[in-house]
């Protein structure tokens, strides 16, 4: 989709960025990612790309080790790089990035999730480049466990912290000692359309969606243990995991599962998927099991196709879904809990309808591109660029 003049875009951001070219002009931003495999922080480096390149006079995104499927959802208009860096320390790669970050005049690297070091390494080779680190930590309520002393070493030379949840802002400041931390949502976009498009098994109307990659975080082994309960019930519906499968032992014991409860024309493994906008098409509901998020880019998904829901509650999960009014709310990964949740949507297409489209108001209002890009670029006029 090509996107519409820059001026328009400058108009929804408020009077502080409308026809003021001198500030358009300094905000030339890389995003900077280990891969372009199919996870949540991946698809907000690509979101972020694709959303500055309507905002600024250049917006880019770098790979630093791998690429990966969603290379497909980059705008065109985007520049582009791979690194394909072989180790933290791969000093050609990290030359490679700085000869793209001084040839295209970058003035800000937003490096995501634990691209921070090349980031750093950079900065010591490209002093006037500023640096901001975007938090995506997904175990935010086991920050506890969290190991920080690279953080502490690296963090001085950046410049402002995004963290996707009120846990992650608290913790950078009071663990790192940091104090330009914003706490800005994830946000859901429209994907460009991928052909052909995923078809789902099961019958219309009755199939139960979860985007999830296949990692213990997300806690598969609940949705097996909803899905024996509702077989016996409701034969008919069925579960559709769609996410990264890394073919690893909880891959295994995820199948080794379906196969012991009997549930090979229930559940199905599609892997990793481009076209989550079809996929939801066909989804008639949306849950998440899981033991800890930031900020589940999957539930804004949900909520952007008018998807109700069915979430645990993790990170900031209560901050989108508000318990009986836009969806269900399980504040425990108890089984029985989240199975009578699922019957209750399963049962009532009324309530059905009702909260998928006040979910979609929330998501629009509160979790939209607009709102927090203008909150973003407010941020780094102030904060980074002062």
């Amino acid at each position: 989709m090509k996107r519409l003049t820059s001026s328009f875009y400058l108009y929804l951001l408020g009077p502080n960025f409308k026809n003021n070219k001198a500030i358009k002009a300094n905000i030339r931003i890389l995003q900077i990612i280990d891969s372009l495999e199919a996870g949540g922080a991946e698809r907000m480096a690509v979101n972020y790309a694709n959303a500055l390149i309507k905002y600024t006079e250049f917006s880019g995104l770098v790979s630093s080790r791998k690429g990966g499927p969603l290379l497909e959802q980059l705008d065109d208009e985007v520049n582009y790089l791979h690194l394909n860096k072989k180790n933290a320390f791969d000093v050609a790669a990290v030359f490679r990035l700085r000869d793209f970050v001084k040839n295209n005049n970058v003035t800000i690297v937003q490096a995501h999730s634990s691209s921070f070091f090349i980031a750093f390494l950079l900065k010591l080779i490209r002093p006037s480049v500023k640096l901001i680190w975007h938090d995506h930590y997904g175990d935010s309520e086991f920050l506890n466990k969290r190991t920080s002393t690279i953080l502490k070493m690296t963090m001085p030379f950046f410049d402002g912290i995004i963290a996707v949840n009120q846990n992650l802002k608290k913790w950078s400041i009071e663990k790192l000692y940091f104090n330009n931390v914003i706490y800005l949502a994830n946000f859901a976009t429209i994907e460009k359309e991928v052909f052909p498009p995923t078809i789902l098994e099961g019958k219309a109307g009755k199939r139960i969606v979860m985007l999830a990659n296949l990692r213990e975080q997300k806690n598969h082994f609940l949705v097996l243990e909803v899905a024996k309960k509702i077989k016996k019930k409701y034969p008919d519906w069925s579960f559709h995991l769609v996410g990264k499968d890394f073919n690893d032992v909880y891959s295994r014991k995820i199948k080794n599962l379906i196969n012991d409860y009997s549930l090979e024309e229930m559940v199905f493994i599609y892997g990793s998927r481009q076209d989550v906008g079809a996929i939801l098409e066909q989804a008639s509901i949306g849950i998440l099991t899981s033991k800890s998020e930031g900020l589940a880019v999957a539930l804004l998904e949900y909520g952007f196709h008018k998807i109700p829901v069915v979430i645990t509650d993790v990170g900031d999960a209560g901050l989108v879904v508000k318990n009986r009014k836009n969806g269900l709310l399980i504040n425990s990964r108890n089984s029985d809990l989240f199975y009578n949740s699922i019957v209750e949507l399963i049962d009532d297409d009324s309530l059905k309808i009702e909260f998928g489209n006040e979910l979609y108001k929330t998501v629009i209002e509160n979790f939209s591109e607009t709102v927090v890009i203008k909150n973003y670029l407010n941020w780094v006029q102030t904060t980074i660029l002062k």
